[in-house]
């Protein structure tokens, strides 16, 4: 079956850098967009980077922009997510699921594919 599996969250000071993994596997990678999603605590689904099937275009959240570097490496099944310069409003779930990405902003309903989420806490 279709799985996807978070890992490299944890706790960080603001200021601080974690690194987020997402290995794939059950369907051809390869063929989808891939992106990321938070859940804050107490708030709703935000999208936060969005990253082709090649890995040649990249788009990303408002709040993210600049800090935050979606990448993938399709020959290793994995989808990642270098977070820099984080914020306590960063805290929050993070997952990574199939996009489909339209107009510059990714669509994660497509498909359907979720992993269970990591939890990224940024406090000192």
């Amino acid at each position: 079956e279709v799985q996807l599996v978070e890992s490299g969250g944890g706790l960080v000071q603001p200021g601080g850098s974690l690194r987020l993994s997402c290995v794939a596997s059950g369907f051809t990678f390869g063929s989808y967009d891939m992106g990321w999603v938070r859940q804050a605590p107490g708030e709703g689904f935000e999208w936060i980077s969005a990253i082709n099937s090649d890995g040649s275009s990249t788009v990303y959240a408002g709040s993210v922009k600049g800090r935050f570097t979606i990448s993938r490496d399709n020959a290793k099944n994995t989808l990642y997510l270098q977070m820099n310069s984080l914020k306590p409003e960063d805290t929050a779930v993070y997952y990574c699921a199939t996009a489909t990405i339209r107009n510059g902003a990714p669509d994660f309903g497509e498909y359907d594919h979720w992993g269970q989420g990591t939890q990224v806490t940024v406090s000192s």
